[in-house]
């Protein structure tokens, strides 16, 4: 069990009512405390607490309304995150309890500073690495408005600037990265069909798809509901049509893609996994339509070229700069 949820547990007499729980992972939790319902924006997470608790968890961009007595946000990476979730949750808890629990290196003794906005904040445990924070909401806030809460930029293309609406939460919040920036260069002469954005964020490179190819179909995929959201916004802004969807990996994407285009991540909380990619890499070929091509951008330091070769076919390298590399590889 994760360590954040044992610490919770430790605690579990102060959880006699209805119970929302925030950004939970995808343990036994909901098992050990009956009472309780979730609340996630990770599709992964939806889909295996789905499975063991139906009916239980919730999925989205804003939490459920009413029903519940007290409420925990474990806490996320980022920090303008945090400080949506915690008052889109405060505002239904005039005079009950907010709770906060994440790790000691993820910053939660910072993060639990912010509660001080709706009461007297206190620690109620420390054990696991992680601390237990909690609050009587005495001042609520209002409602927090998210799409009030994006940033906006332009990014100069060829073909004009393009309008980026990024959430909290969603990677590379209010500006272009480099990676991206550098894939951005190198979308020339890809086959027109049905393409991929994968692991989209804000939306990037799957609306610069669809205005270079206008004639093709275009998909953006995300595990993340704030990046969905984020895309949606993205591709509204700048009057543009695409399919946006929520799941967790490559199996979630659809068939006889002629491109697949990914800037993908290999961090998920204060931690690296390089899981996703490689399942992506290992994967990409049974989503390709023949002579469908792979393009994706990665940090120069990770060895994927064998890994693409092995299950997709010859790889090239379309650059090399500032740190990433461009690859490229066609469905043998």
């Amino acid at each position: 069990m994760d360590p954040r949820s044992e610490v919770l547990l430790r605690q579990a007499e102060l959880f006699g009512g209805p119970l929302l729980i925030a950004g939970l992972p995808a343990d036994d939790l909901l098992g050990q405390l009956p009472g309780a319902r979730g609340w996630t924006w990770h599709a992964g997470d939806q889909a295996t607490l789905d499975a063991r608790f139906a009916g239980r968890s919730h999925f989205g961009v804003s939490p459920p309304t009413g029903g519940f007595d007290a409420a925990v946000l474990f806490l996320p990476k980022s920090r303008e995150l945090t400080e949506y979730l915690l008052n889109a949750l405060a505002a239904q808890l005039t005079g009950r309890e907010l709770f906060l629990v994440g790790e000691k290196r993820a910053g939660v003794e910072r993060a639990a500073k912010q509660l001080a906005a709706f009461g007297k904040p206190r620690k109620l445990d420390s054990a696991r690495h992680c601390q237990l924070w909690q609050v009587r909401v005495d001042e609520a806030p209002a409602t927090p408005d998210l799409e009030a809460l994006a940033q906006r930029y332009a990014l100069q293309l060829p073909d004009g600037p393009l309008t980026v609406v990024s959430l909290p939460g969603v990677f590379s919040h209010g500006r272009l990265d480099v990676g991206s920036a550098l894939l951005l260069e190198h979308l020339d002469a890809l086959p027109n069909g049905h393409m991929l954005d994968f692991g989209c964020g804000a939306g990037v490179l799957g609306a610069t798809l669809k205005r270079r190819y206008p004639d093709s179909r275009i998909t953006l995929l995300d595990v993340d509901a704030f990046a969905v959201a984020s895309s949606r916004l993205t591709l509204a802004a700048n009057a543009l049509e695409g399919d946006v969807i929520a799941g967790d990996g490559i199996d979630h994407a659809p068939h006889e893609l002629s491109v697949i285009l990914s800037n993908p991540p290999f961090h998920q909380g204060v931690h690296t996994h390089y899981q996703a990619t490689e399942h992506l890499l290992r994967q990409a070929g049974r989503h390709l339509a023949p002579k469908g091509q792979l393009r994706l951008v990665a940090n120069s330091f990770l060895k994927y070229p064998p890994l693409i070769e092995q299950h997709l076919g010859p790889c090239q390298t379309l650059a090399d700069a500032r740190g990433f590399r461009i690859y490229r590889a066609d469905k043998r």
